[in-house]
């Protein structure tokens, strides 16, 4: 199996490369941090490539692409986890460049990357897509409406193209994860307390209340959910929820 994992440098995209390549994929990882990407290289060894890409930029994804066939060839499964948090605050204080620029990147930007590999996975007549969503595309949380907006859409864009895609035996499903422990998720709660005036501790405890397993979801449980969904042969435009009960629909 071949696999491309953007955003792979780190947090969850680094636990999806590595849960691949221990399914034993050969995987290229993608991102603009490379020195971040060469160190989950480093936890996979000799089937890992670092192949640098900006998905915000047309350029920058297409040449992504042809370095990535040059490698690997057509890729088997393409996982789509690049993304930024956008900014945080009531929509009408938001500037105009950074709402863009959070659909740029996860919205269009994982339009670009699918692009660049689609036309190989239809013509070989296979091959599983995986976008990386949020829960927060789903339930409401204060002061994210750019992020909640880019994530929501990447659902209807997988189901569609799961119709597209479907008579040619390619798989498109997302997992949406709900709040996953780390260094984004720390810097989400300490937003929310400064648009709060509360403590980032109320905020911690807040968030943990509605989740029924009451424990954030570990970077692992939502690569566990991507290996599955790039193995699974009979499951397209799915909503996969890794949130630990928070969100079941």
């Amino acid at each position: 199996m071949t696999a491309v994992v953007t955003g792979a440098g780190r947090g969850i995209g680094r636990a999806i490369a590595v849960r691949l390549a221990a399914d034993g994929a050969e995987v290229v990882l993608g991102g603009r941090d490379v020195a971040a990407l060469n160190e989950t290289a480093a936890l996979i060894g000799d089937r890992a490539h670092v192949v640098p890409v900006d998905i915000g930029v047309e350029e920058s994804v297409a040449s992504f692409g042809e370095r990535t066939r040059a490698l690997i060839g057509t890729p088997d499964v393409v996982v789509c986890n690049s993304g930024i948090g956008g900014p945080s605050g009531p929509l009408w204080t938001l500037d105009l460049a950074d709402w863009q620029q959070t659909l740029d990147v996860n919205v269009t930007g994982t339009f670009l990357t699918l692009r660049a590999f689609l036309p190989g996975m239809v013509e070989r007549g296979s091959g599983g897509v995986v976008l990386i969503g949020s829960m927060t595309g789903k339930r409401p949380l204060a002061g994210r409406t750019p992020y909640a907006a880019s994530k929501l859409a990447l659902v209807g864009l997988a189901r569609t193209l799961a119709v597209e895609c479907g008579p040619h035996g390619v798989r498109v499903n997302v997992v949406s994860p709900g709040f996953v422990a780390g260094p984004r998720l720390d810097w989400v709660i300490d937003a929310q307390a400064e648009l709060s005036g509360r403590d980032a501790g109320a905020v911690r405890a807040e968030l943990l209340a509605g989740v029924p397993l009451e424990r954030f979801v570990a970077p692992e449980e939502v690569a566990d959910a991507v290996g599955y969904l790039a193995s699974s042969a009979a499951v397209t435009g799915a909503d996969l929820n890794v949130s630990g009960g928070l969100v079941m629909y």
